[in-house]
């Protein structure tokens, strides 16, 4: 007999098939992001409703139990390997690498190594022989492992060869698209190859504002096209309906193979692939099997569960199932043509922006209001658009290939005028920027709106999503308890950004990372990182104008309005620093210049400025030299901000301030360069604990060996983003709790009046 909680799912729609995925995928996500506590925490947890289930006889939730178990192992086993070939590949001197891009010397190439059973991606820093995209060589080298995976110095090519068919086929689809469509090159590529890579920064923003940034994306409606196509041209050749069937099916993975497999595009060749293959049988199949189907089917490989494209992907085919169900019981059958389509295309359009909601603000911190009128105006371009692109693309004769791409340039360009339209609309995509627990609430209520929509009795839905809704209302309103102060060095590659957090949460930002095209460190991981640990930005203070201090500073500003800028007031002419300016006046940011004295409190957190001077600053020509240095006090414990202040400023602090230098922490000057930390400067400073914010491998050298050498010889314990990632302290009143990773531990620090 079927229990009521198995029915209330049927009831739902959602047969175990879908379920079991879900719990699969989820508990994975979990597993493979956390730490080994939580694979710990979270597999007890599973064993044990799994036991308590199947003894009360709730079978279903038991087996649902099991599945997660299960996940927890297969996340635990899929990292022990990762890091057992990792080691395996970094302990190797020669591998096999397949080229994603030409690589000649001096250039920093990205590949997939392999030494025996193992392969990993890698980076290498070519010193002699070239490859080109596509193809597969040897590689000799010295190499070294981190989070961030491989990295081979010194690398030598040779003994180069054609690689796979499909990997060239790209490459060479690739070379012919740049060939026929020329300016509108990046576009074609990124609707008929999966490759954004050429979008500009601009574009990327232009199109996720006007909720568009996933018709780009080659998946569902893309391959839908294609089918379609095939299909109209087996009718035209009267071939068999079965053999033709049979035939698209296999042109479709040749071609999703072909653009690197990737996993939206995997899930909708298998959904494809599941419905004509219910309909051959003539067994009807309930839509979100066929989705378990296709979204389970990637997941072959673990780590596919991280892709954000594929939990876009997964998602937004559930709002479409769920928006087709609601429009089905609320649009009037009496509607007939054009006043149908827009009712079902909105309430879709609407219930797909709902539903992914809380993943769009999670990775782009914003949610696009408008994206159910843009989808409705865009996709029917999109749809006209592929089949130019594929027959510009497949047809080598040169009057058919520039009268394709022509007549594409148009579409594109109504593409991107909606785009533009949108984008310009005030408030289209307002900042969004959710909490770990207003992320958690913000998915339960989208889960609740899918069963809602699903469901012929929706009220438990409705509730459950409400309830979500109201939490993630609620919490940011709630008051937190008093913690300690606090620092985090933010890992941000080669560069810096640094936050204090005060004992009421708020954030003094320190730099905001590097920028480069098509992105920033402040988007991708500063202001990611601070919103989800909640707490407003009462401060931002810049060091100095150069990119890689300053590039993700345009973007901090426009999604965490920061309430002041202090900024040493030296003249740059950078790219990122006149765009932040900027940003700062539309944002109506205050903006105020740091003079030495120069005090602020903010709660229990007092900074004080040291440098620069307007008069020393006047004659310099090297931006370092005039960095902001500021001294922060909590309590007793004292940090030393320096920017990268090199030995001029150094020496003109000592002349100038030598009795404010002392500091328990010092934030390493210009990531550990040998133009800085002089040895009078580090007596002066005399710290216990040092902090060096650089990227793994940079081309500069940093840190200096020496610097690192005299630091050790001066007793002081350093840490670096480059080996240890992001680095939390909390200054305790008998000491400062270091934080790394999922490492943790105490350093009783001696406390100087």
């Amino acid at each position: 007999m079927m229990s009521s909680f198995q029915a209330e799912w049927l009831a739902c729609g959602m047969p175990l098939v879908a379920w079991s995925v879900l719990a699969y995928a989820a508990t994975l996500i979990v597993c493979l992001s956390g730490g080994a506590p939580v694979r710990a925490v979270l597999g007890a947890v599973a064993l044990a409703g799994t036991l308590g289930l199947t003894l009360l006889g709730r079978r279903t939730p038991a087996l649902l139990c099991a599945i997660a178990a299960g996940a927890v192992l297969t996340a635990a086993a899929t990292l022990a390997h990762d890091a057992r070939c990792v080691a395996a590949l970094a302990a190797a001197t020669q591998w096999e690498a397949e080229f994603e891009s030409d690589a000649h010397v001096g250039d920093v190439a990205h590949v997939t190594l392999r030494a025996g059973d193992c392969s990993s991606t890698g980076t290498l820093l070519v010193a002699g022989g070239d490859a080109t995209g596509g193809t597969t060589g040897r590689v000799r080298g010295r190499a070294t492992a981190d989070a961030r995976g491989v990295f081979v110095e010194q690398a030598v090519i040779d003994n180069t060869s054609r690689g796979s068919i499909l990997r060239a086929a790209r490459q060479a689809a690739g070379r012919r698209i740049d060939r026929i469509f020329h300016d509108d090159a990046p576009m074609a590529r990124a609707l008929v190859i999966a490759d954004l890579s050429a979008l500009t920064r601009e574009q990327r923003d232009r199109y996720a504002t006007a909720g568009v940034i996933h018709l780009l994306n080659v998946s569902g409606l893309h391959l839908a096209v294609v089918a379609m196509g095939l299909g109209l041209l087996a009718s035209v050749l009267r071939l068999p309906v079965l053999p033709a069937r049979v035939a698209t099916l296999a042109l479709l993975a040749a071609y999703v193979a072909a653009i690197g497999a990737p996993a939206r595009a995997v899930r909708s060749v298998v959904m494809l692939g599941a419905i004509r293959g219910s309909r051959v049988l003539q067994r009807p199949t309930s839509p979100w099997a066929i989705l378990a189907v296709g979204a389970g089917a990637p997941l072959i490989d673990p780590h596919t569960v991280l892709s954000v494209g594929w939990q876009f992907s997964v998602i937004g085919t559930a709002a479409l199932i769920a928006g087709r169900a609601l429009s089905r019981r609320i649009v009037p059958k009496k509607w007939r043509g054009w006043r149908r389509v827009l009712a079902v295309g909105g309430i879709i359009g609407c219930v797909a922006t709902a539903v992914t909601a809380p993943l769009v603000a999670w990775v782009f911190g914003r949610v696009p209001l408008l994206g159910p009128i843009t989808g409705l105006l865009a996709g029917p371009l999109i749809g006209l658009l592929q089949p130019l692109l594929f027959i510009a693309l497949a047809l080598p004769i040169p009057a058919v290939a520039d009268f394709a791409a022509d007549a594409s340039h148009a579409l594109l360009l109504a593409f991107d005028g909606i785009a533009r339209a949108a984008a310009s609309v005030p408030h289209a995509a307002p900042a969004v920027l959710p909490s770990e627990i207003g992320a958690v609430s913000a998915s339960v209520a989208s889960v609740a709106l899918i069963v809602a929509c699903q469901s012929p009795r929706p009220a438990r839905a409705v509730i459950v999503g409400a309830l979500g809704i109201a939490t993630l209302v609620i919490e940011p309103l709630v008051p937190r308890p008093d913690g300690m102060p606090e620092l985090h060095m933010i890992d941000v590659g080669q560069g810096d950004a640094l936050a204090l957090r005060t004992t009421k949460g708020r954030w003094i930002v320190v730099d905001a990372g590097r920028s480069w095209q098509g992105g920033d460190a402040g988007r991708s991981t500063v202001v990611p990182y601070l919103s989800r640990r909640g707490g407003a930005v009462e401060v931002f203070v810049l060091s100095h104008p150069h990119a890689d201090h300053v590039g993700g500073a345009a973007s901090l500003f426009a999604l965490l309005r920061p309430h002041r800028f202090l900024d040493p007031g030296y003249v740059g002419t950078t790219g990122p620093y006149r765009a932040a300016l900027a940003e700062a006046r539309a944002d109506g940011i205050p903006w105020q210049r740091v003079h030495p004295g120069d005090s602020l409190i903010v709660d229990d957190i007092t900074l004080t400025a040291l440098a620069p001077d307007s008069a020393w600053a006047a004659r310099l020509s090297d931006a370092n030299l005039a960095s902001t240095v500021l001294i922060a006090r909590m309590g007793s414990h004292r940090v030393l901000f320096t920017g990268d202040a090199e030995a001029p400023e150094e020496e003109w602090l000592l002349e100038h301030a030598p009795d404010a230098l002392y500091a328990d922490v010092l934030k390493v000057a210009h990531h550990g360069s040998a133009t800085s930390t002089t040895a009078r400067f580090l007596a002066a400073v005399h710290p216990r604990l040092a902090l060096v914010s650089v990227g793994a491998h940079n081309m500069y050298g940093h840190p200096d060996a020496e610097v690192m050498d005299a630091l050790a010889a001066a007793g002081v314990a350093t840490l670096r983003t480059d080996r240890l990632g992001t680095v939390v302290l909390r200054f305790l009143p008998n000491g400062i709790d270091v934080s790394v990773r999922n490492e943790e531990w105490f350093m009783p620090i001696e406390i100087v009046p």
